[in-house]
């Protein structure tokens, strides 16, 4: 039997939009990769190791998370139980950008541009004509 639409609904509303400040164990990561039965790697913005979540069950087949989108971790979540967890997702970044608004928001995970910038030395040749042999002229006339 399906879940309650209910339910779905309460979850969405409760991941659109961003607290107004965080707790002391919450910090915002980057989803490094999924490694599967709701487990994902995640790093944060000043830390060198990632670090093994879980999904709780409140968002499990209602809320997708993408590599290299932004959840809300509880570190202290399992500090009391012996495994290899290190934390929870509390939250799902969606409106990433009202998330970065936030004062809270890590300076380390900075928009990146979709496209590269050019170079100075590299000139675009976007909408010009290809160059012209002159030696081909001369072979034909």
């Amino acid at each position: 039997m399906a879940r309650p639409k209910r339910n779905f609904l309460a979850t969405a509303q409760e991941t659109s939009s961003p607290p107004s400040a965080l707790d002391n164990n919450h910090a915002i990561a980057r989803v490094r990769k999924a490694e599967g039965k709701n487990l994902y790697l995640v790093e944060l913005p000043k830390h060198t190791d990632p670090l093994l979540v879980e999904l709780p069950a409140r968002f499990r087949s209602q809320i997708w998370i993408k590599r290299g989108g932004y959840v809300l971790i509880d570190t202290a979540a399992f500090l009391d139980r012996d495994n290899k967890l290190d934390g929870e997702i509390v939250n799902v970044v969606r409106e990433e950008k009202e998330w970065r608004k936030q004062s809270y928001w890590p300076a380390e995970f900075v928009k990146k541009s979709t496209y590269p910038e050019d170079s100075e030395d590299e000139t675009s040749t976007v909408g010009k004509m290809p160059p012209s042999d002159d030696s081909d002229a001369d072979v034909q006339g």
